[in-house]
Formats: structure tokens, C-alpha cells, sequence
């Protein structure tokens, strides 16, 4: 046995053993944070690993409905909710598509206007007001634009193209504006042939060419 001498001598002082046993309290809160997150991340990884998400991260499912555009960027569509909605206008002549900057409502010209002329025509006004229900449940800018074919005019009233595809914005945006549409929420463009959808070599290209759009932009947030 141990004389009282040695015993004391091996003694801890009063307290210490407490304070050295500190960095096992800190060791095991470090421990529980690391298991803690790895549970997050392991309920946060989506079914089936990697294979499961597109390129940009988005799963398969919703690859083959998102914009191309929107595939490259990585972001959704500004326009999600206005699409479908627009989709749903069944007017010949008029066509609907999403890009980058907005939705564009594509209006074949030889349904608002006779050759070389800048007056809609009453076919053209009814045109028209056949899309006011639908841009009345939109409230950003709309910008009117005029595209002509490569065709040179020149008349009086039009020296060239530009004048003639500027004069048909004007008229469609006064007619719009006629039927409630609010003046400050649109501009009229006139773009002549210069951003041709088709080639101009063919009488089928030209008349592709020739049309109004409709960009529909949204207001940007504040």
C-alpha cells in the first residue's frame, strides 16, 4: 500500500480534472454539427444521384418543357406564368413564342394590311381586337414592331421600307391604344428587312418576312 506521502503526491489538485475533461465537451459539439449536416445533405440529394438532374442542374422530368434558352442559362423563365396563356390564342396567322427577352405574338401582315399600305384593313382591326382579352392580363411593355421583305418600295408616302414597316407598328399601336391599351406601355419599331425569319429568295420566305410582332417584356422588379 501507499503511504499517505505518495497518495497525496499523486493527487490531482483541486479542479483540474474537471478543466482537462473541457476539450471532450468541445470535440463532441464539432462531432454533432458534422452529423448534422451530413443528415441535411443526404435529405437534401435528390433520388436516383446525378442522373437524375440536366446539365444545369434541373431535373430530367422538367428538361424537355423548359425553353432552350432558359436550358442554357440555368434559369427559369420569367414568363412561365403568361406562356400557357398566351398558347391558347387560336387565331390564323397568329403565332406565339418565348425567347429571351419576353413573349412575342407574331402577326402575318397580309392579315392587317393590303400591299404597300400602312391601314389596317377591317380584317386587320379585328385581328387586333381578337388579342385584347389576352393582353389585358398583362401588365408590362408591349413593343410594337413592323418587318417588311427585302422588296425595295418606294412611293410618296414610303421612300423605303423603313418608313413602311415603322408606319404599320404605328397604325397597330393606335389601334390598340383605340381599344383600351395604355400609351405608355407601348413603343412602335420599324425594323425593314433587316431581321428576316426566312430567306428572301423565295416568294414563301418573303411572305414569312413580312409581319407585325408583338413583344410582350415584363416590368422589371423593383
Amino acid at each position: 500500500m501507499l503511504d499517505r506521502d505518495t497518495r497525496h503526491a499523486l493527487e490531482l489538485p483541486p479542479g483540474q480534472g474537471e478543466s482537462d475533461e473541457g476539450w471532450l465537451t468541445s470535440y463532441l459539439d464539432v462531432l454533432t454539427l458534422l452529423i448534422t449536416l451530413f443528415v441535411l445533405l443526404l435529405a437534401l440529394a435528390p433520388p436516383g444521384g446525378s442522373e437524375a438532374q440536366g446539365s444545369a442542374g434541373i431535373p430530367a422530368s422538367l428538361v424537355d418543357s423548359l425553353p432552350l434558352a432558359t436550358l442554357a442559362t440555368g434559369i427559369y423563365p420569367r414568363h412561365s406564368g403568361l406562356q400557357p396563356h398566351m398558347a391558347a390564342l387560336d387565331i390564323p396567322g397568329v403565332s406565339v413564342s418565348q425567347g429571351q427577352e419576353g413573349v412575342t405574338l407574331r402577326i402575318d401582315d397580309s392579315l392587317l394590311f393590303s400591299s404597300g399600305e400602312a391601314v389596317l384593313t377591317s380584317q386587320g382591326q379585328d385581328v387586333i381586337e381578337s388579342l385584347i382579352d389576352a393582353l389585358a392580363t398583362f401588365e408590362g411593355q408591349i413593343s410594337v414592331e413592323g418587318h417588311t421583305d427585302n422588296i425595295p418600295i418606294a412611293t410618296a408616302r414610303f421612300p423605303s421600307n423603313w418608313e413602311l414597316s415603322a408606319g404599320r407598328a404605328i397604325a397597330v399601336m393606335r389601334h390598340l391604344e383605340r381599344q383600351g391599351v395604355a400609351i405608355s406601355r407601348m413603343r412602335a419599331v420599324g425594323y425593314a428587312d433587316t431581321q428576316p425569319m426566312e430567306s428572301n429568295a423565295t416568294p414563301a420566305g418573303r411572305a414569312a418576312n413580312r409581319r407585325v410582332e408583338l413583344l410582350l417584356r415584363q416590368q422589371p422588379e423593383g
